[in-house]
């Protein structure tokens, strides 16, 4: 019971002691959290720099720690993988992006929803975001990505990774 009445109480002060989440021009936001995506998880950070009321730019990086090895024929090859990990290009991407915030437009100031477009190394893509700020420094954010088009080609059993469509979630914070 005293765990319940705690969270509660925390839940309650978090949205009582909200902050805006975002305040447009001059606006900096860093996120940092987990990366979930079919055959490996990993680890994300992004910036993004608040160009106007509703508009800002940044880039963001993932790294793939865990993931699932490949063993079999890839494609119809004729030579097997035994125990195959992704290398470093395939577990890496980085990407610049801009968003639209929508927070003013929603009308609630302390939920930032920001759709928008990417340009990595391994796609050009899309995502969906929000950010929640408990205080006026931390928050928490989760985010969906998903490619529109693919570069490359599809020959090595990790093409897909960071080729997809991911989820991330963590923490934010206002600089």
């Amino acid at each position: 019971m005293k765990k319940v009445i705690t969270l509660l109480f925390l839940v309650t002060f978090g949205f009582v002691n909200a902050q805006e989440a975002f305040k447009g021009k001059g606006d900096i936001k860093v996120n940092v959290g987990a990366n979930l995506q079919d055959g490996g998880s990993g680890i994300q950070g992004s910036v993004d720099f608040g160009l106007g009321e509703n508009f800002s730019f940044g880039f963001v990086a993932n790294y793939i720690l865990g993931f699932d090895n490949f063993n079999g024929f890839y494609h119809g090859s004729s030579s097997a993988y035994y125990d195959a990990e992704p290398d470093f290009s395939d577990r890496f991407d980085a990407k610049a992006r801009i968003n639209a915030n929508l927070s003013s437009v929603i009308g609630v100031k302390e939920l930032d929803v920001y759709p928008g477009l990417s340009l990595g190394l391994h796609n050009f893509g899309g995502h969906v975001g929000g950010r929640y700020f408990f205080t006026d420094g931390f928050g928490v954010f989760t985010e969906i990505g998903f490619p529109i088009a693919k570069y490359g080609s599809n020959n090595d059993p990790f093409y897909h990774l960071n080729n997809q469509a991911t989820f991330s979630l963590g923490a934010s914070f206002n600089l």
